[in-house]
């Protein structure tokens, strides 16, 4: 049986009857050429007329060793195998499948699956027991990777719907407001506001109509956990939502999802069909008397959206810009009603908090920081991909620890934490823990949960200008600080990476960065300087390199170069002439070749052809 993704899957049974292959189905193994796995297993089940059911599956969070494919044979342990290739198929069905014998060449790890008790193979390591996945704790990601997300029946055979059935019968809303509270959960979206006394606030007003938001617009460059979510585990979020719904009140709720998350639009649509079928959603729910419809705005993109007021003009159809607050969306929100808005992983904690109780929750984390947070750790790795760890974790932890550490023999530089809206932290923090109030007080913020990492080739002023060249990009123009001030401190960040930076510009910066900051509307100004912020805290000696020197220290920006040609290296070989698109060198087979300074224009090609290292 092939389930595709639009079908409802099977019931786990207690123990598969036949030989179950799982094949890794989100966006990142869909890049990595999942269909075309896909496609080979099903012609070579097939051709070697083996019977298997085939079922999809969302991101397990190990992005690198995509396309993952697991097997299940009866009575044995499930068994990873990465970086599958179509042409890998025939051998894994044949040896595995049909005989029973890993195929070691290919094999990850293995895990004893839920069913029940299965022998191990010998030699092969335990999910668990991999290095990548010693310091994580896979709470909210439990079952990404491990269930077909398009199947409630297998979401309500790992315990799904238990904490909204527990809610509805033996809650009332103010007892989940509490319980919420006492467990520490803050928002995921960036701010970290405690979610308990959001839904109080918001609880506390009656009114005809409430609304409840799943804020799933990620727009953060580098940030990818919500979308996983929703591919992997979307009921783990609905159910969240749902739960939030009754503790406030609320009447209608709305997913805000980006257009450009297809295939988590897709998913999050069946999910809330599934739910309405099974009675979860919609009319008296499970015969509690409560009530709830969800709906689904796709967004356009727009970073802004991101902002809760922003994002509420826009499902009401109106241009996706910030309001002044007072008063808060938990007064008068949606259409002027109250409302509550939370991010996708926010919602994906409740069901933990009110299945395991707040006091398990809030063993995890940190005295004001509580329960785990989900990365997505990307950039100069070796092993990106989606990462769950506890609040407190250190930088080193995440980066060489679960990320491996930095490729190619480099040394690691920054992190990147929040996005547009982070810092870039330097080595001498990577022991400094990760929780929302560590973070601010090294300039940077937790934002959604982007982690990119940088190494020593990477040039800091340059990274502050991409990230400004974002914002400035995305913001709206309601107010003059973000429309203006972004564009001035872009403009002063080009100069200096083009050479032409002035003594000065460091103090324009600084300043700046200060009134941005204090006049801006929304979040999005507001947060705009901390790139600029925190690269002039812990790397100024790159501006000032840039700007007194016109030297770039990583050679990263190539109007700063200055090529030359190494005498006792050239071979004399041509390949810099050959090359060079405004005839800017010259040399012959029996000379030493000569750059025209004045003629070139910094292009690299030259330095890119030469084999021989000569010119530098």
């Amino acid at each position: 049986m092939v389930l595709d993704e639009r079908s409802e899957g099977s019931k786990v049974d207690a123990m598969p009857a036949r030989a179950r292959i799982i094949v890794g189905m989100g966006t990142c193994g869909i890049g990595a050429g999942a269909r075309g796995v896909l496609k080979s297993i099903e012609s070579e089940l097939a051709k070697q007329q083996i019977q298997a059911d085939i079922v999809h599956t969302g991101c397990i969070g190990l992005c690198s060793y995509e396309v993952l494919v697991d097997i299940i044979i009866p009575g044995r342990t499930r068994v990873t195998y990465k970086n599958v290739k179509p042409q890998t198929v025939p051998l894994l069905l044949e040896e595995h499948v049909r005989k029973g014998e890993i195929v070691k060449n290919h094999v990850l790890s293995q895990m004893v699956a839920e069913e029940g008790c299965e022998e191990p193979y010998p030699l092969v390591p335990f999910f668990d027991e991999l290095i990548i996945n010693r310091p994580q704790r896979k709470q909210i990601l439990r079952n990404c990777g491990y269930i077909d997300p398009d199947s409630i029946e297998e979401y309500i055979a790992r315990g799904g719907y238990e904490a909204l059935k527990k809610v509805l019968k033996t809650m009332s809303p103010e007892q989940v407001i509490e319980e919420v509270s006492k467990s520490g959960l803050r928002g995921r979206g960036g701010g970290g506001f405690s979610t308990g006394n959001k839904w109080a606030s918001c609880a506390k007003y009656s009114t005809d109509e409430k609304f409840v938001i799943c804020n799933a617009d990620e727009g953060d460059p580098g940030a990818f956990m919500d979308r996983s979510l929703l591919e992997g585990d979307p009921h783990a979020v609905l159910e969240g939502m749902i739960i939030g719904g009754y503790a406030i009140g609320a009447t209608s709720g709305y997913i805000y999802i980006r257009a450009e998350y297809p295939l988590a639009v897709r998913r999050i649509k069946h999910t809330i069909e599934q739910a309405e079928k099974y009675g979860f959603l919609g009319e008296n729910i499970l015969g509690s008397g409560y009530s709830l419809n969800i709906y689904i705005k796709e967004g356009a993109g727009a970073f802004v959206c991101g902002e809760s007021t922003a994002l509420q003009y826009s499902i009401e159809g109106k241009r996706g810009m910030p309001r002044t607050r007072p008063p808060q969306s938990v007064e008068a929100g949606l259409w002027d009603k109250p409302t509550v808005l939370n991010n996708v992983e926010t919602f994906a904690n409740v069901p933990l908090v009110m299945n395991k109780g707040a006091g398990w929750y809030a063993q995890m984390g940190t005295d004001k920081s509580k329960g785990t947070k989900i990365f997505s750790l990307t950039g100069k790795i070796k092993h990106p991909g989606l990462v769950e760890v506890p609040m407190g974790t250190t930088i080193r932890q995440i980066v060489f620890d679960i990320g491996g550490g930095i490729p190619r023999k480099r040394r690691f530089k920054a992190v990147q934490i929040g996005g547009p809206s982070g810092g870039c932290l330097p080595e001498s923090l990577l022991d400094f823990p990760i929780d929302y109030e560590s973070l601010l007080e090294i300039g940077a913020m937790m934002g959604s949960g982007s982690f990119v990492v940088v190494d020593d080739g990477t040039c800091m002023v340059e990274m502050a200008r991409f990230f400004m060249d974002f914002c400035a990009r995305e913001s709206c123009g309601k107010c003059p600080p973000c429309r203006i001030g972004t564009t001035l401190m872009l403009d002063i960040l080009t100069r200096i990476t083009q050479g032409m930076g002035e003594e000065g510009d460091i103090a324009m910066l600084e300043e700046m960065c200060g009134e941005v900051k204090t006049m801006s509307l929304c979040g999005l100004g507001q947060s705009a300087p901390n790139p600029i912020k925190s690269t002039l805290r812990y790397f100024k000696d790159e501006y000032i390199a840039h700007i007194r020197d016109k030297i770039c220290p990583t050679a990263t920006c190539t109007a700063l170069h200055r090529y030359e040609v190494i005498p006792d290296k050239c071979t004399k070989c041509q390949a810099c002439i050959r090359n060079c698109p405004v005839n800017a060198i010259s040399g012959s087979k029996t000379e030493v070749a000569f750059i025209d300074k004045a003629k070139c224009i910094k292009c690299n090609v030259c330095y890119e052809k030469c084999n021989f290292l000569a010119i530098k």
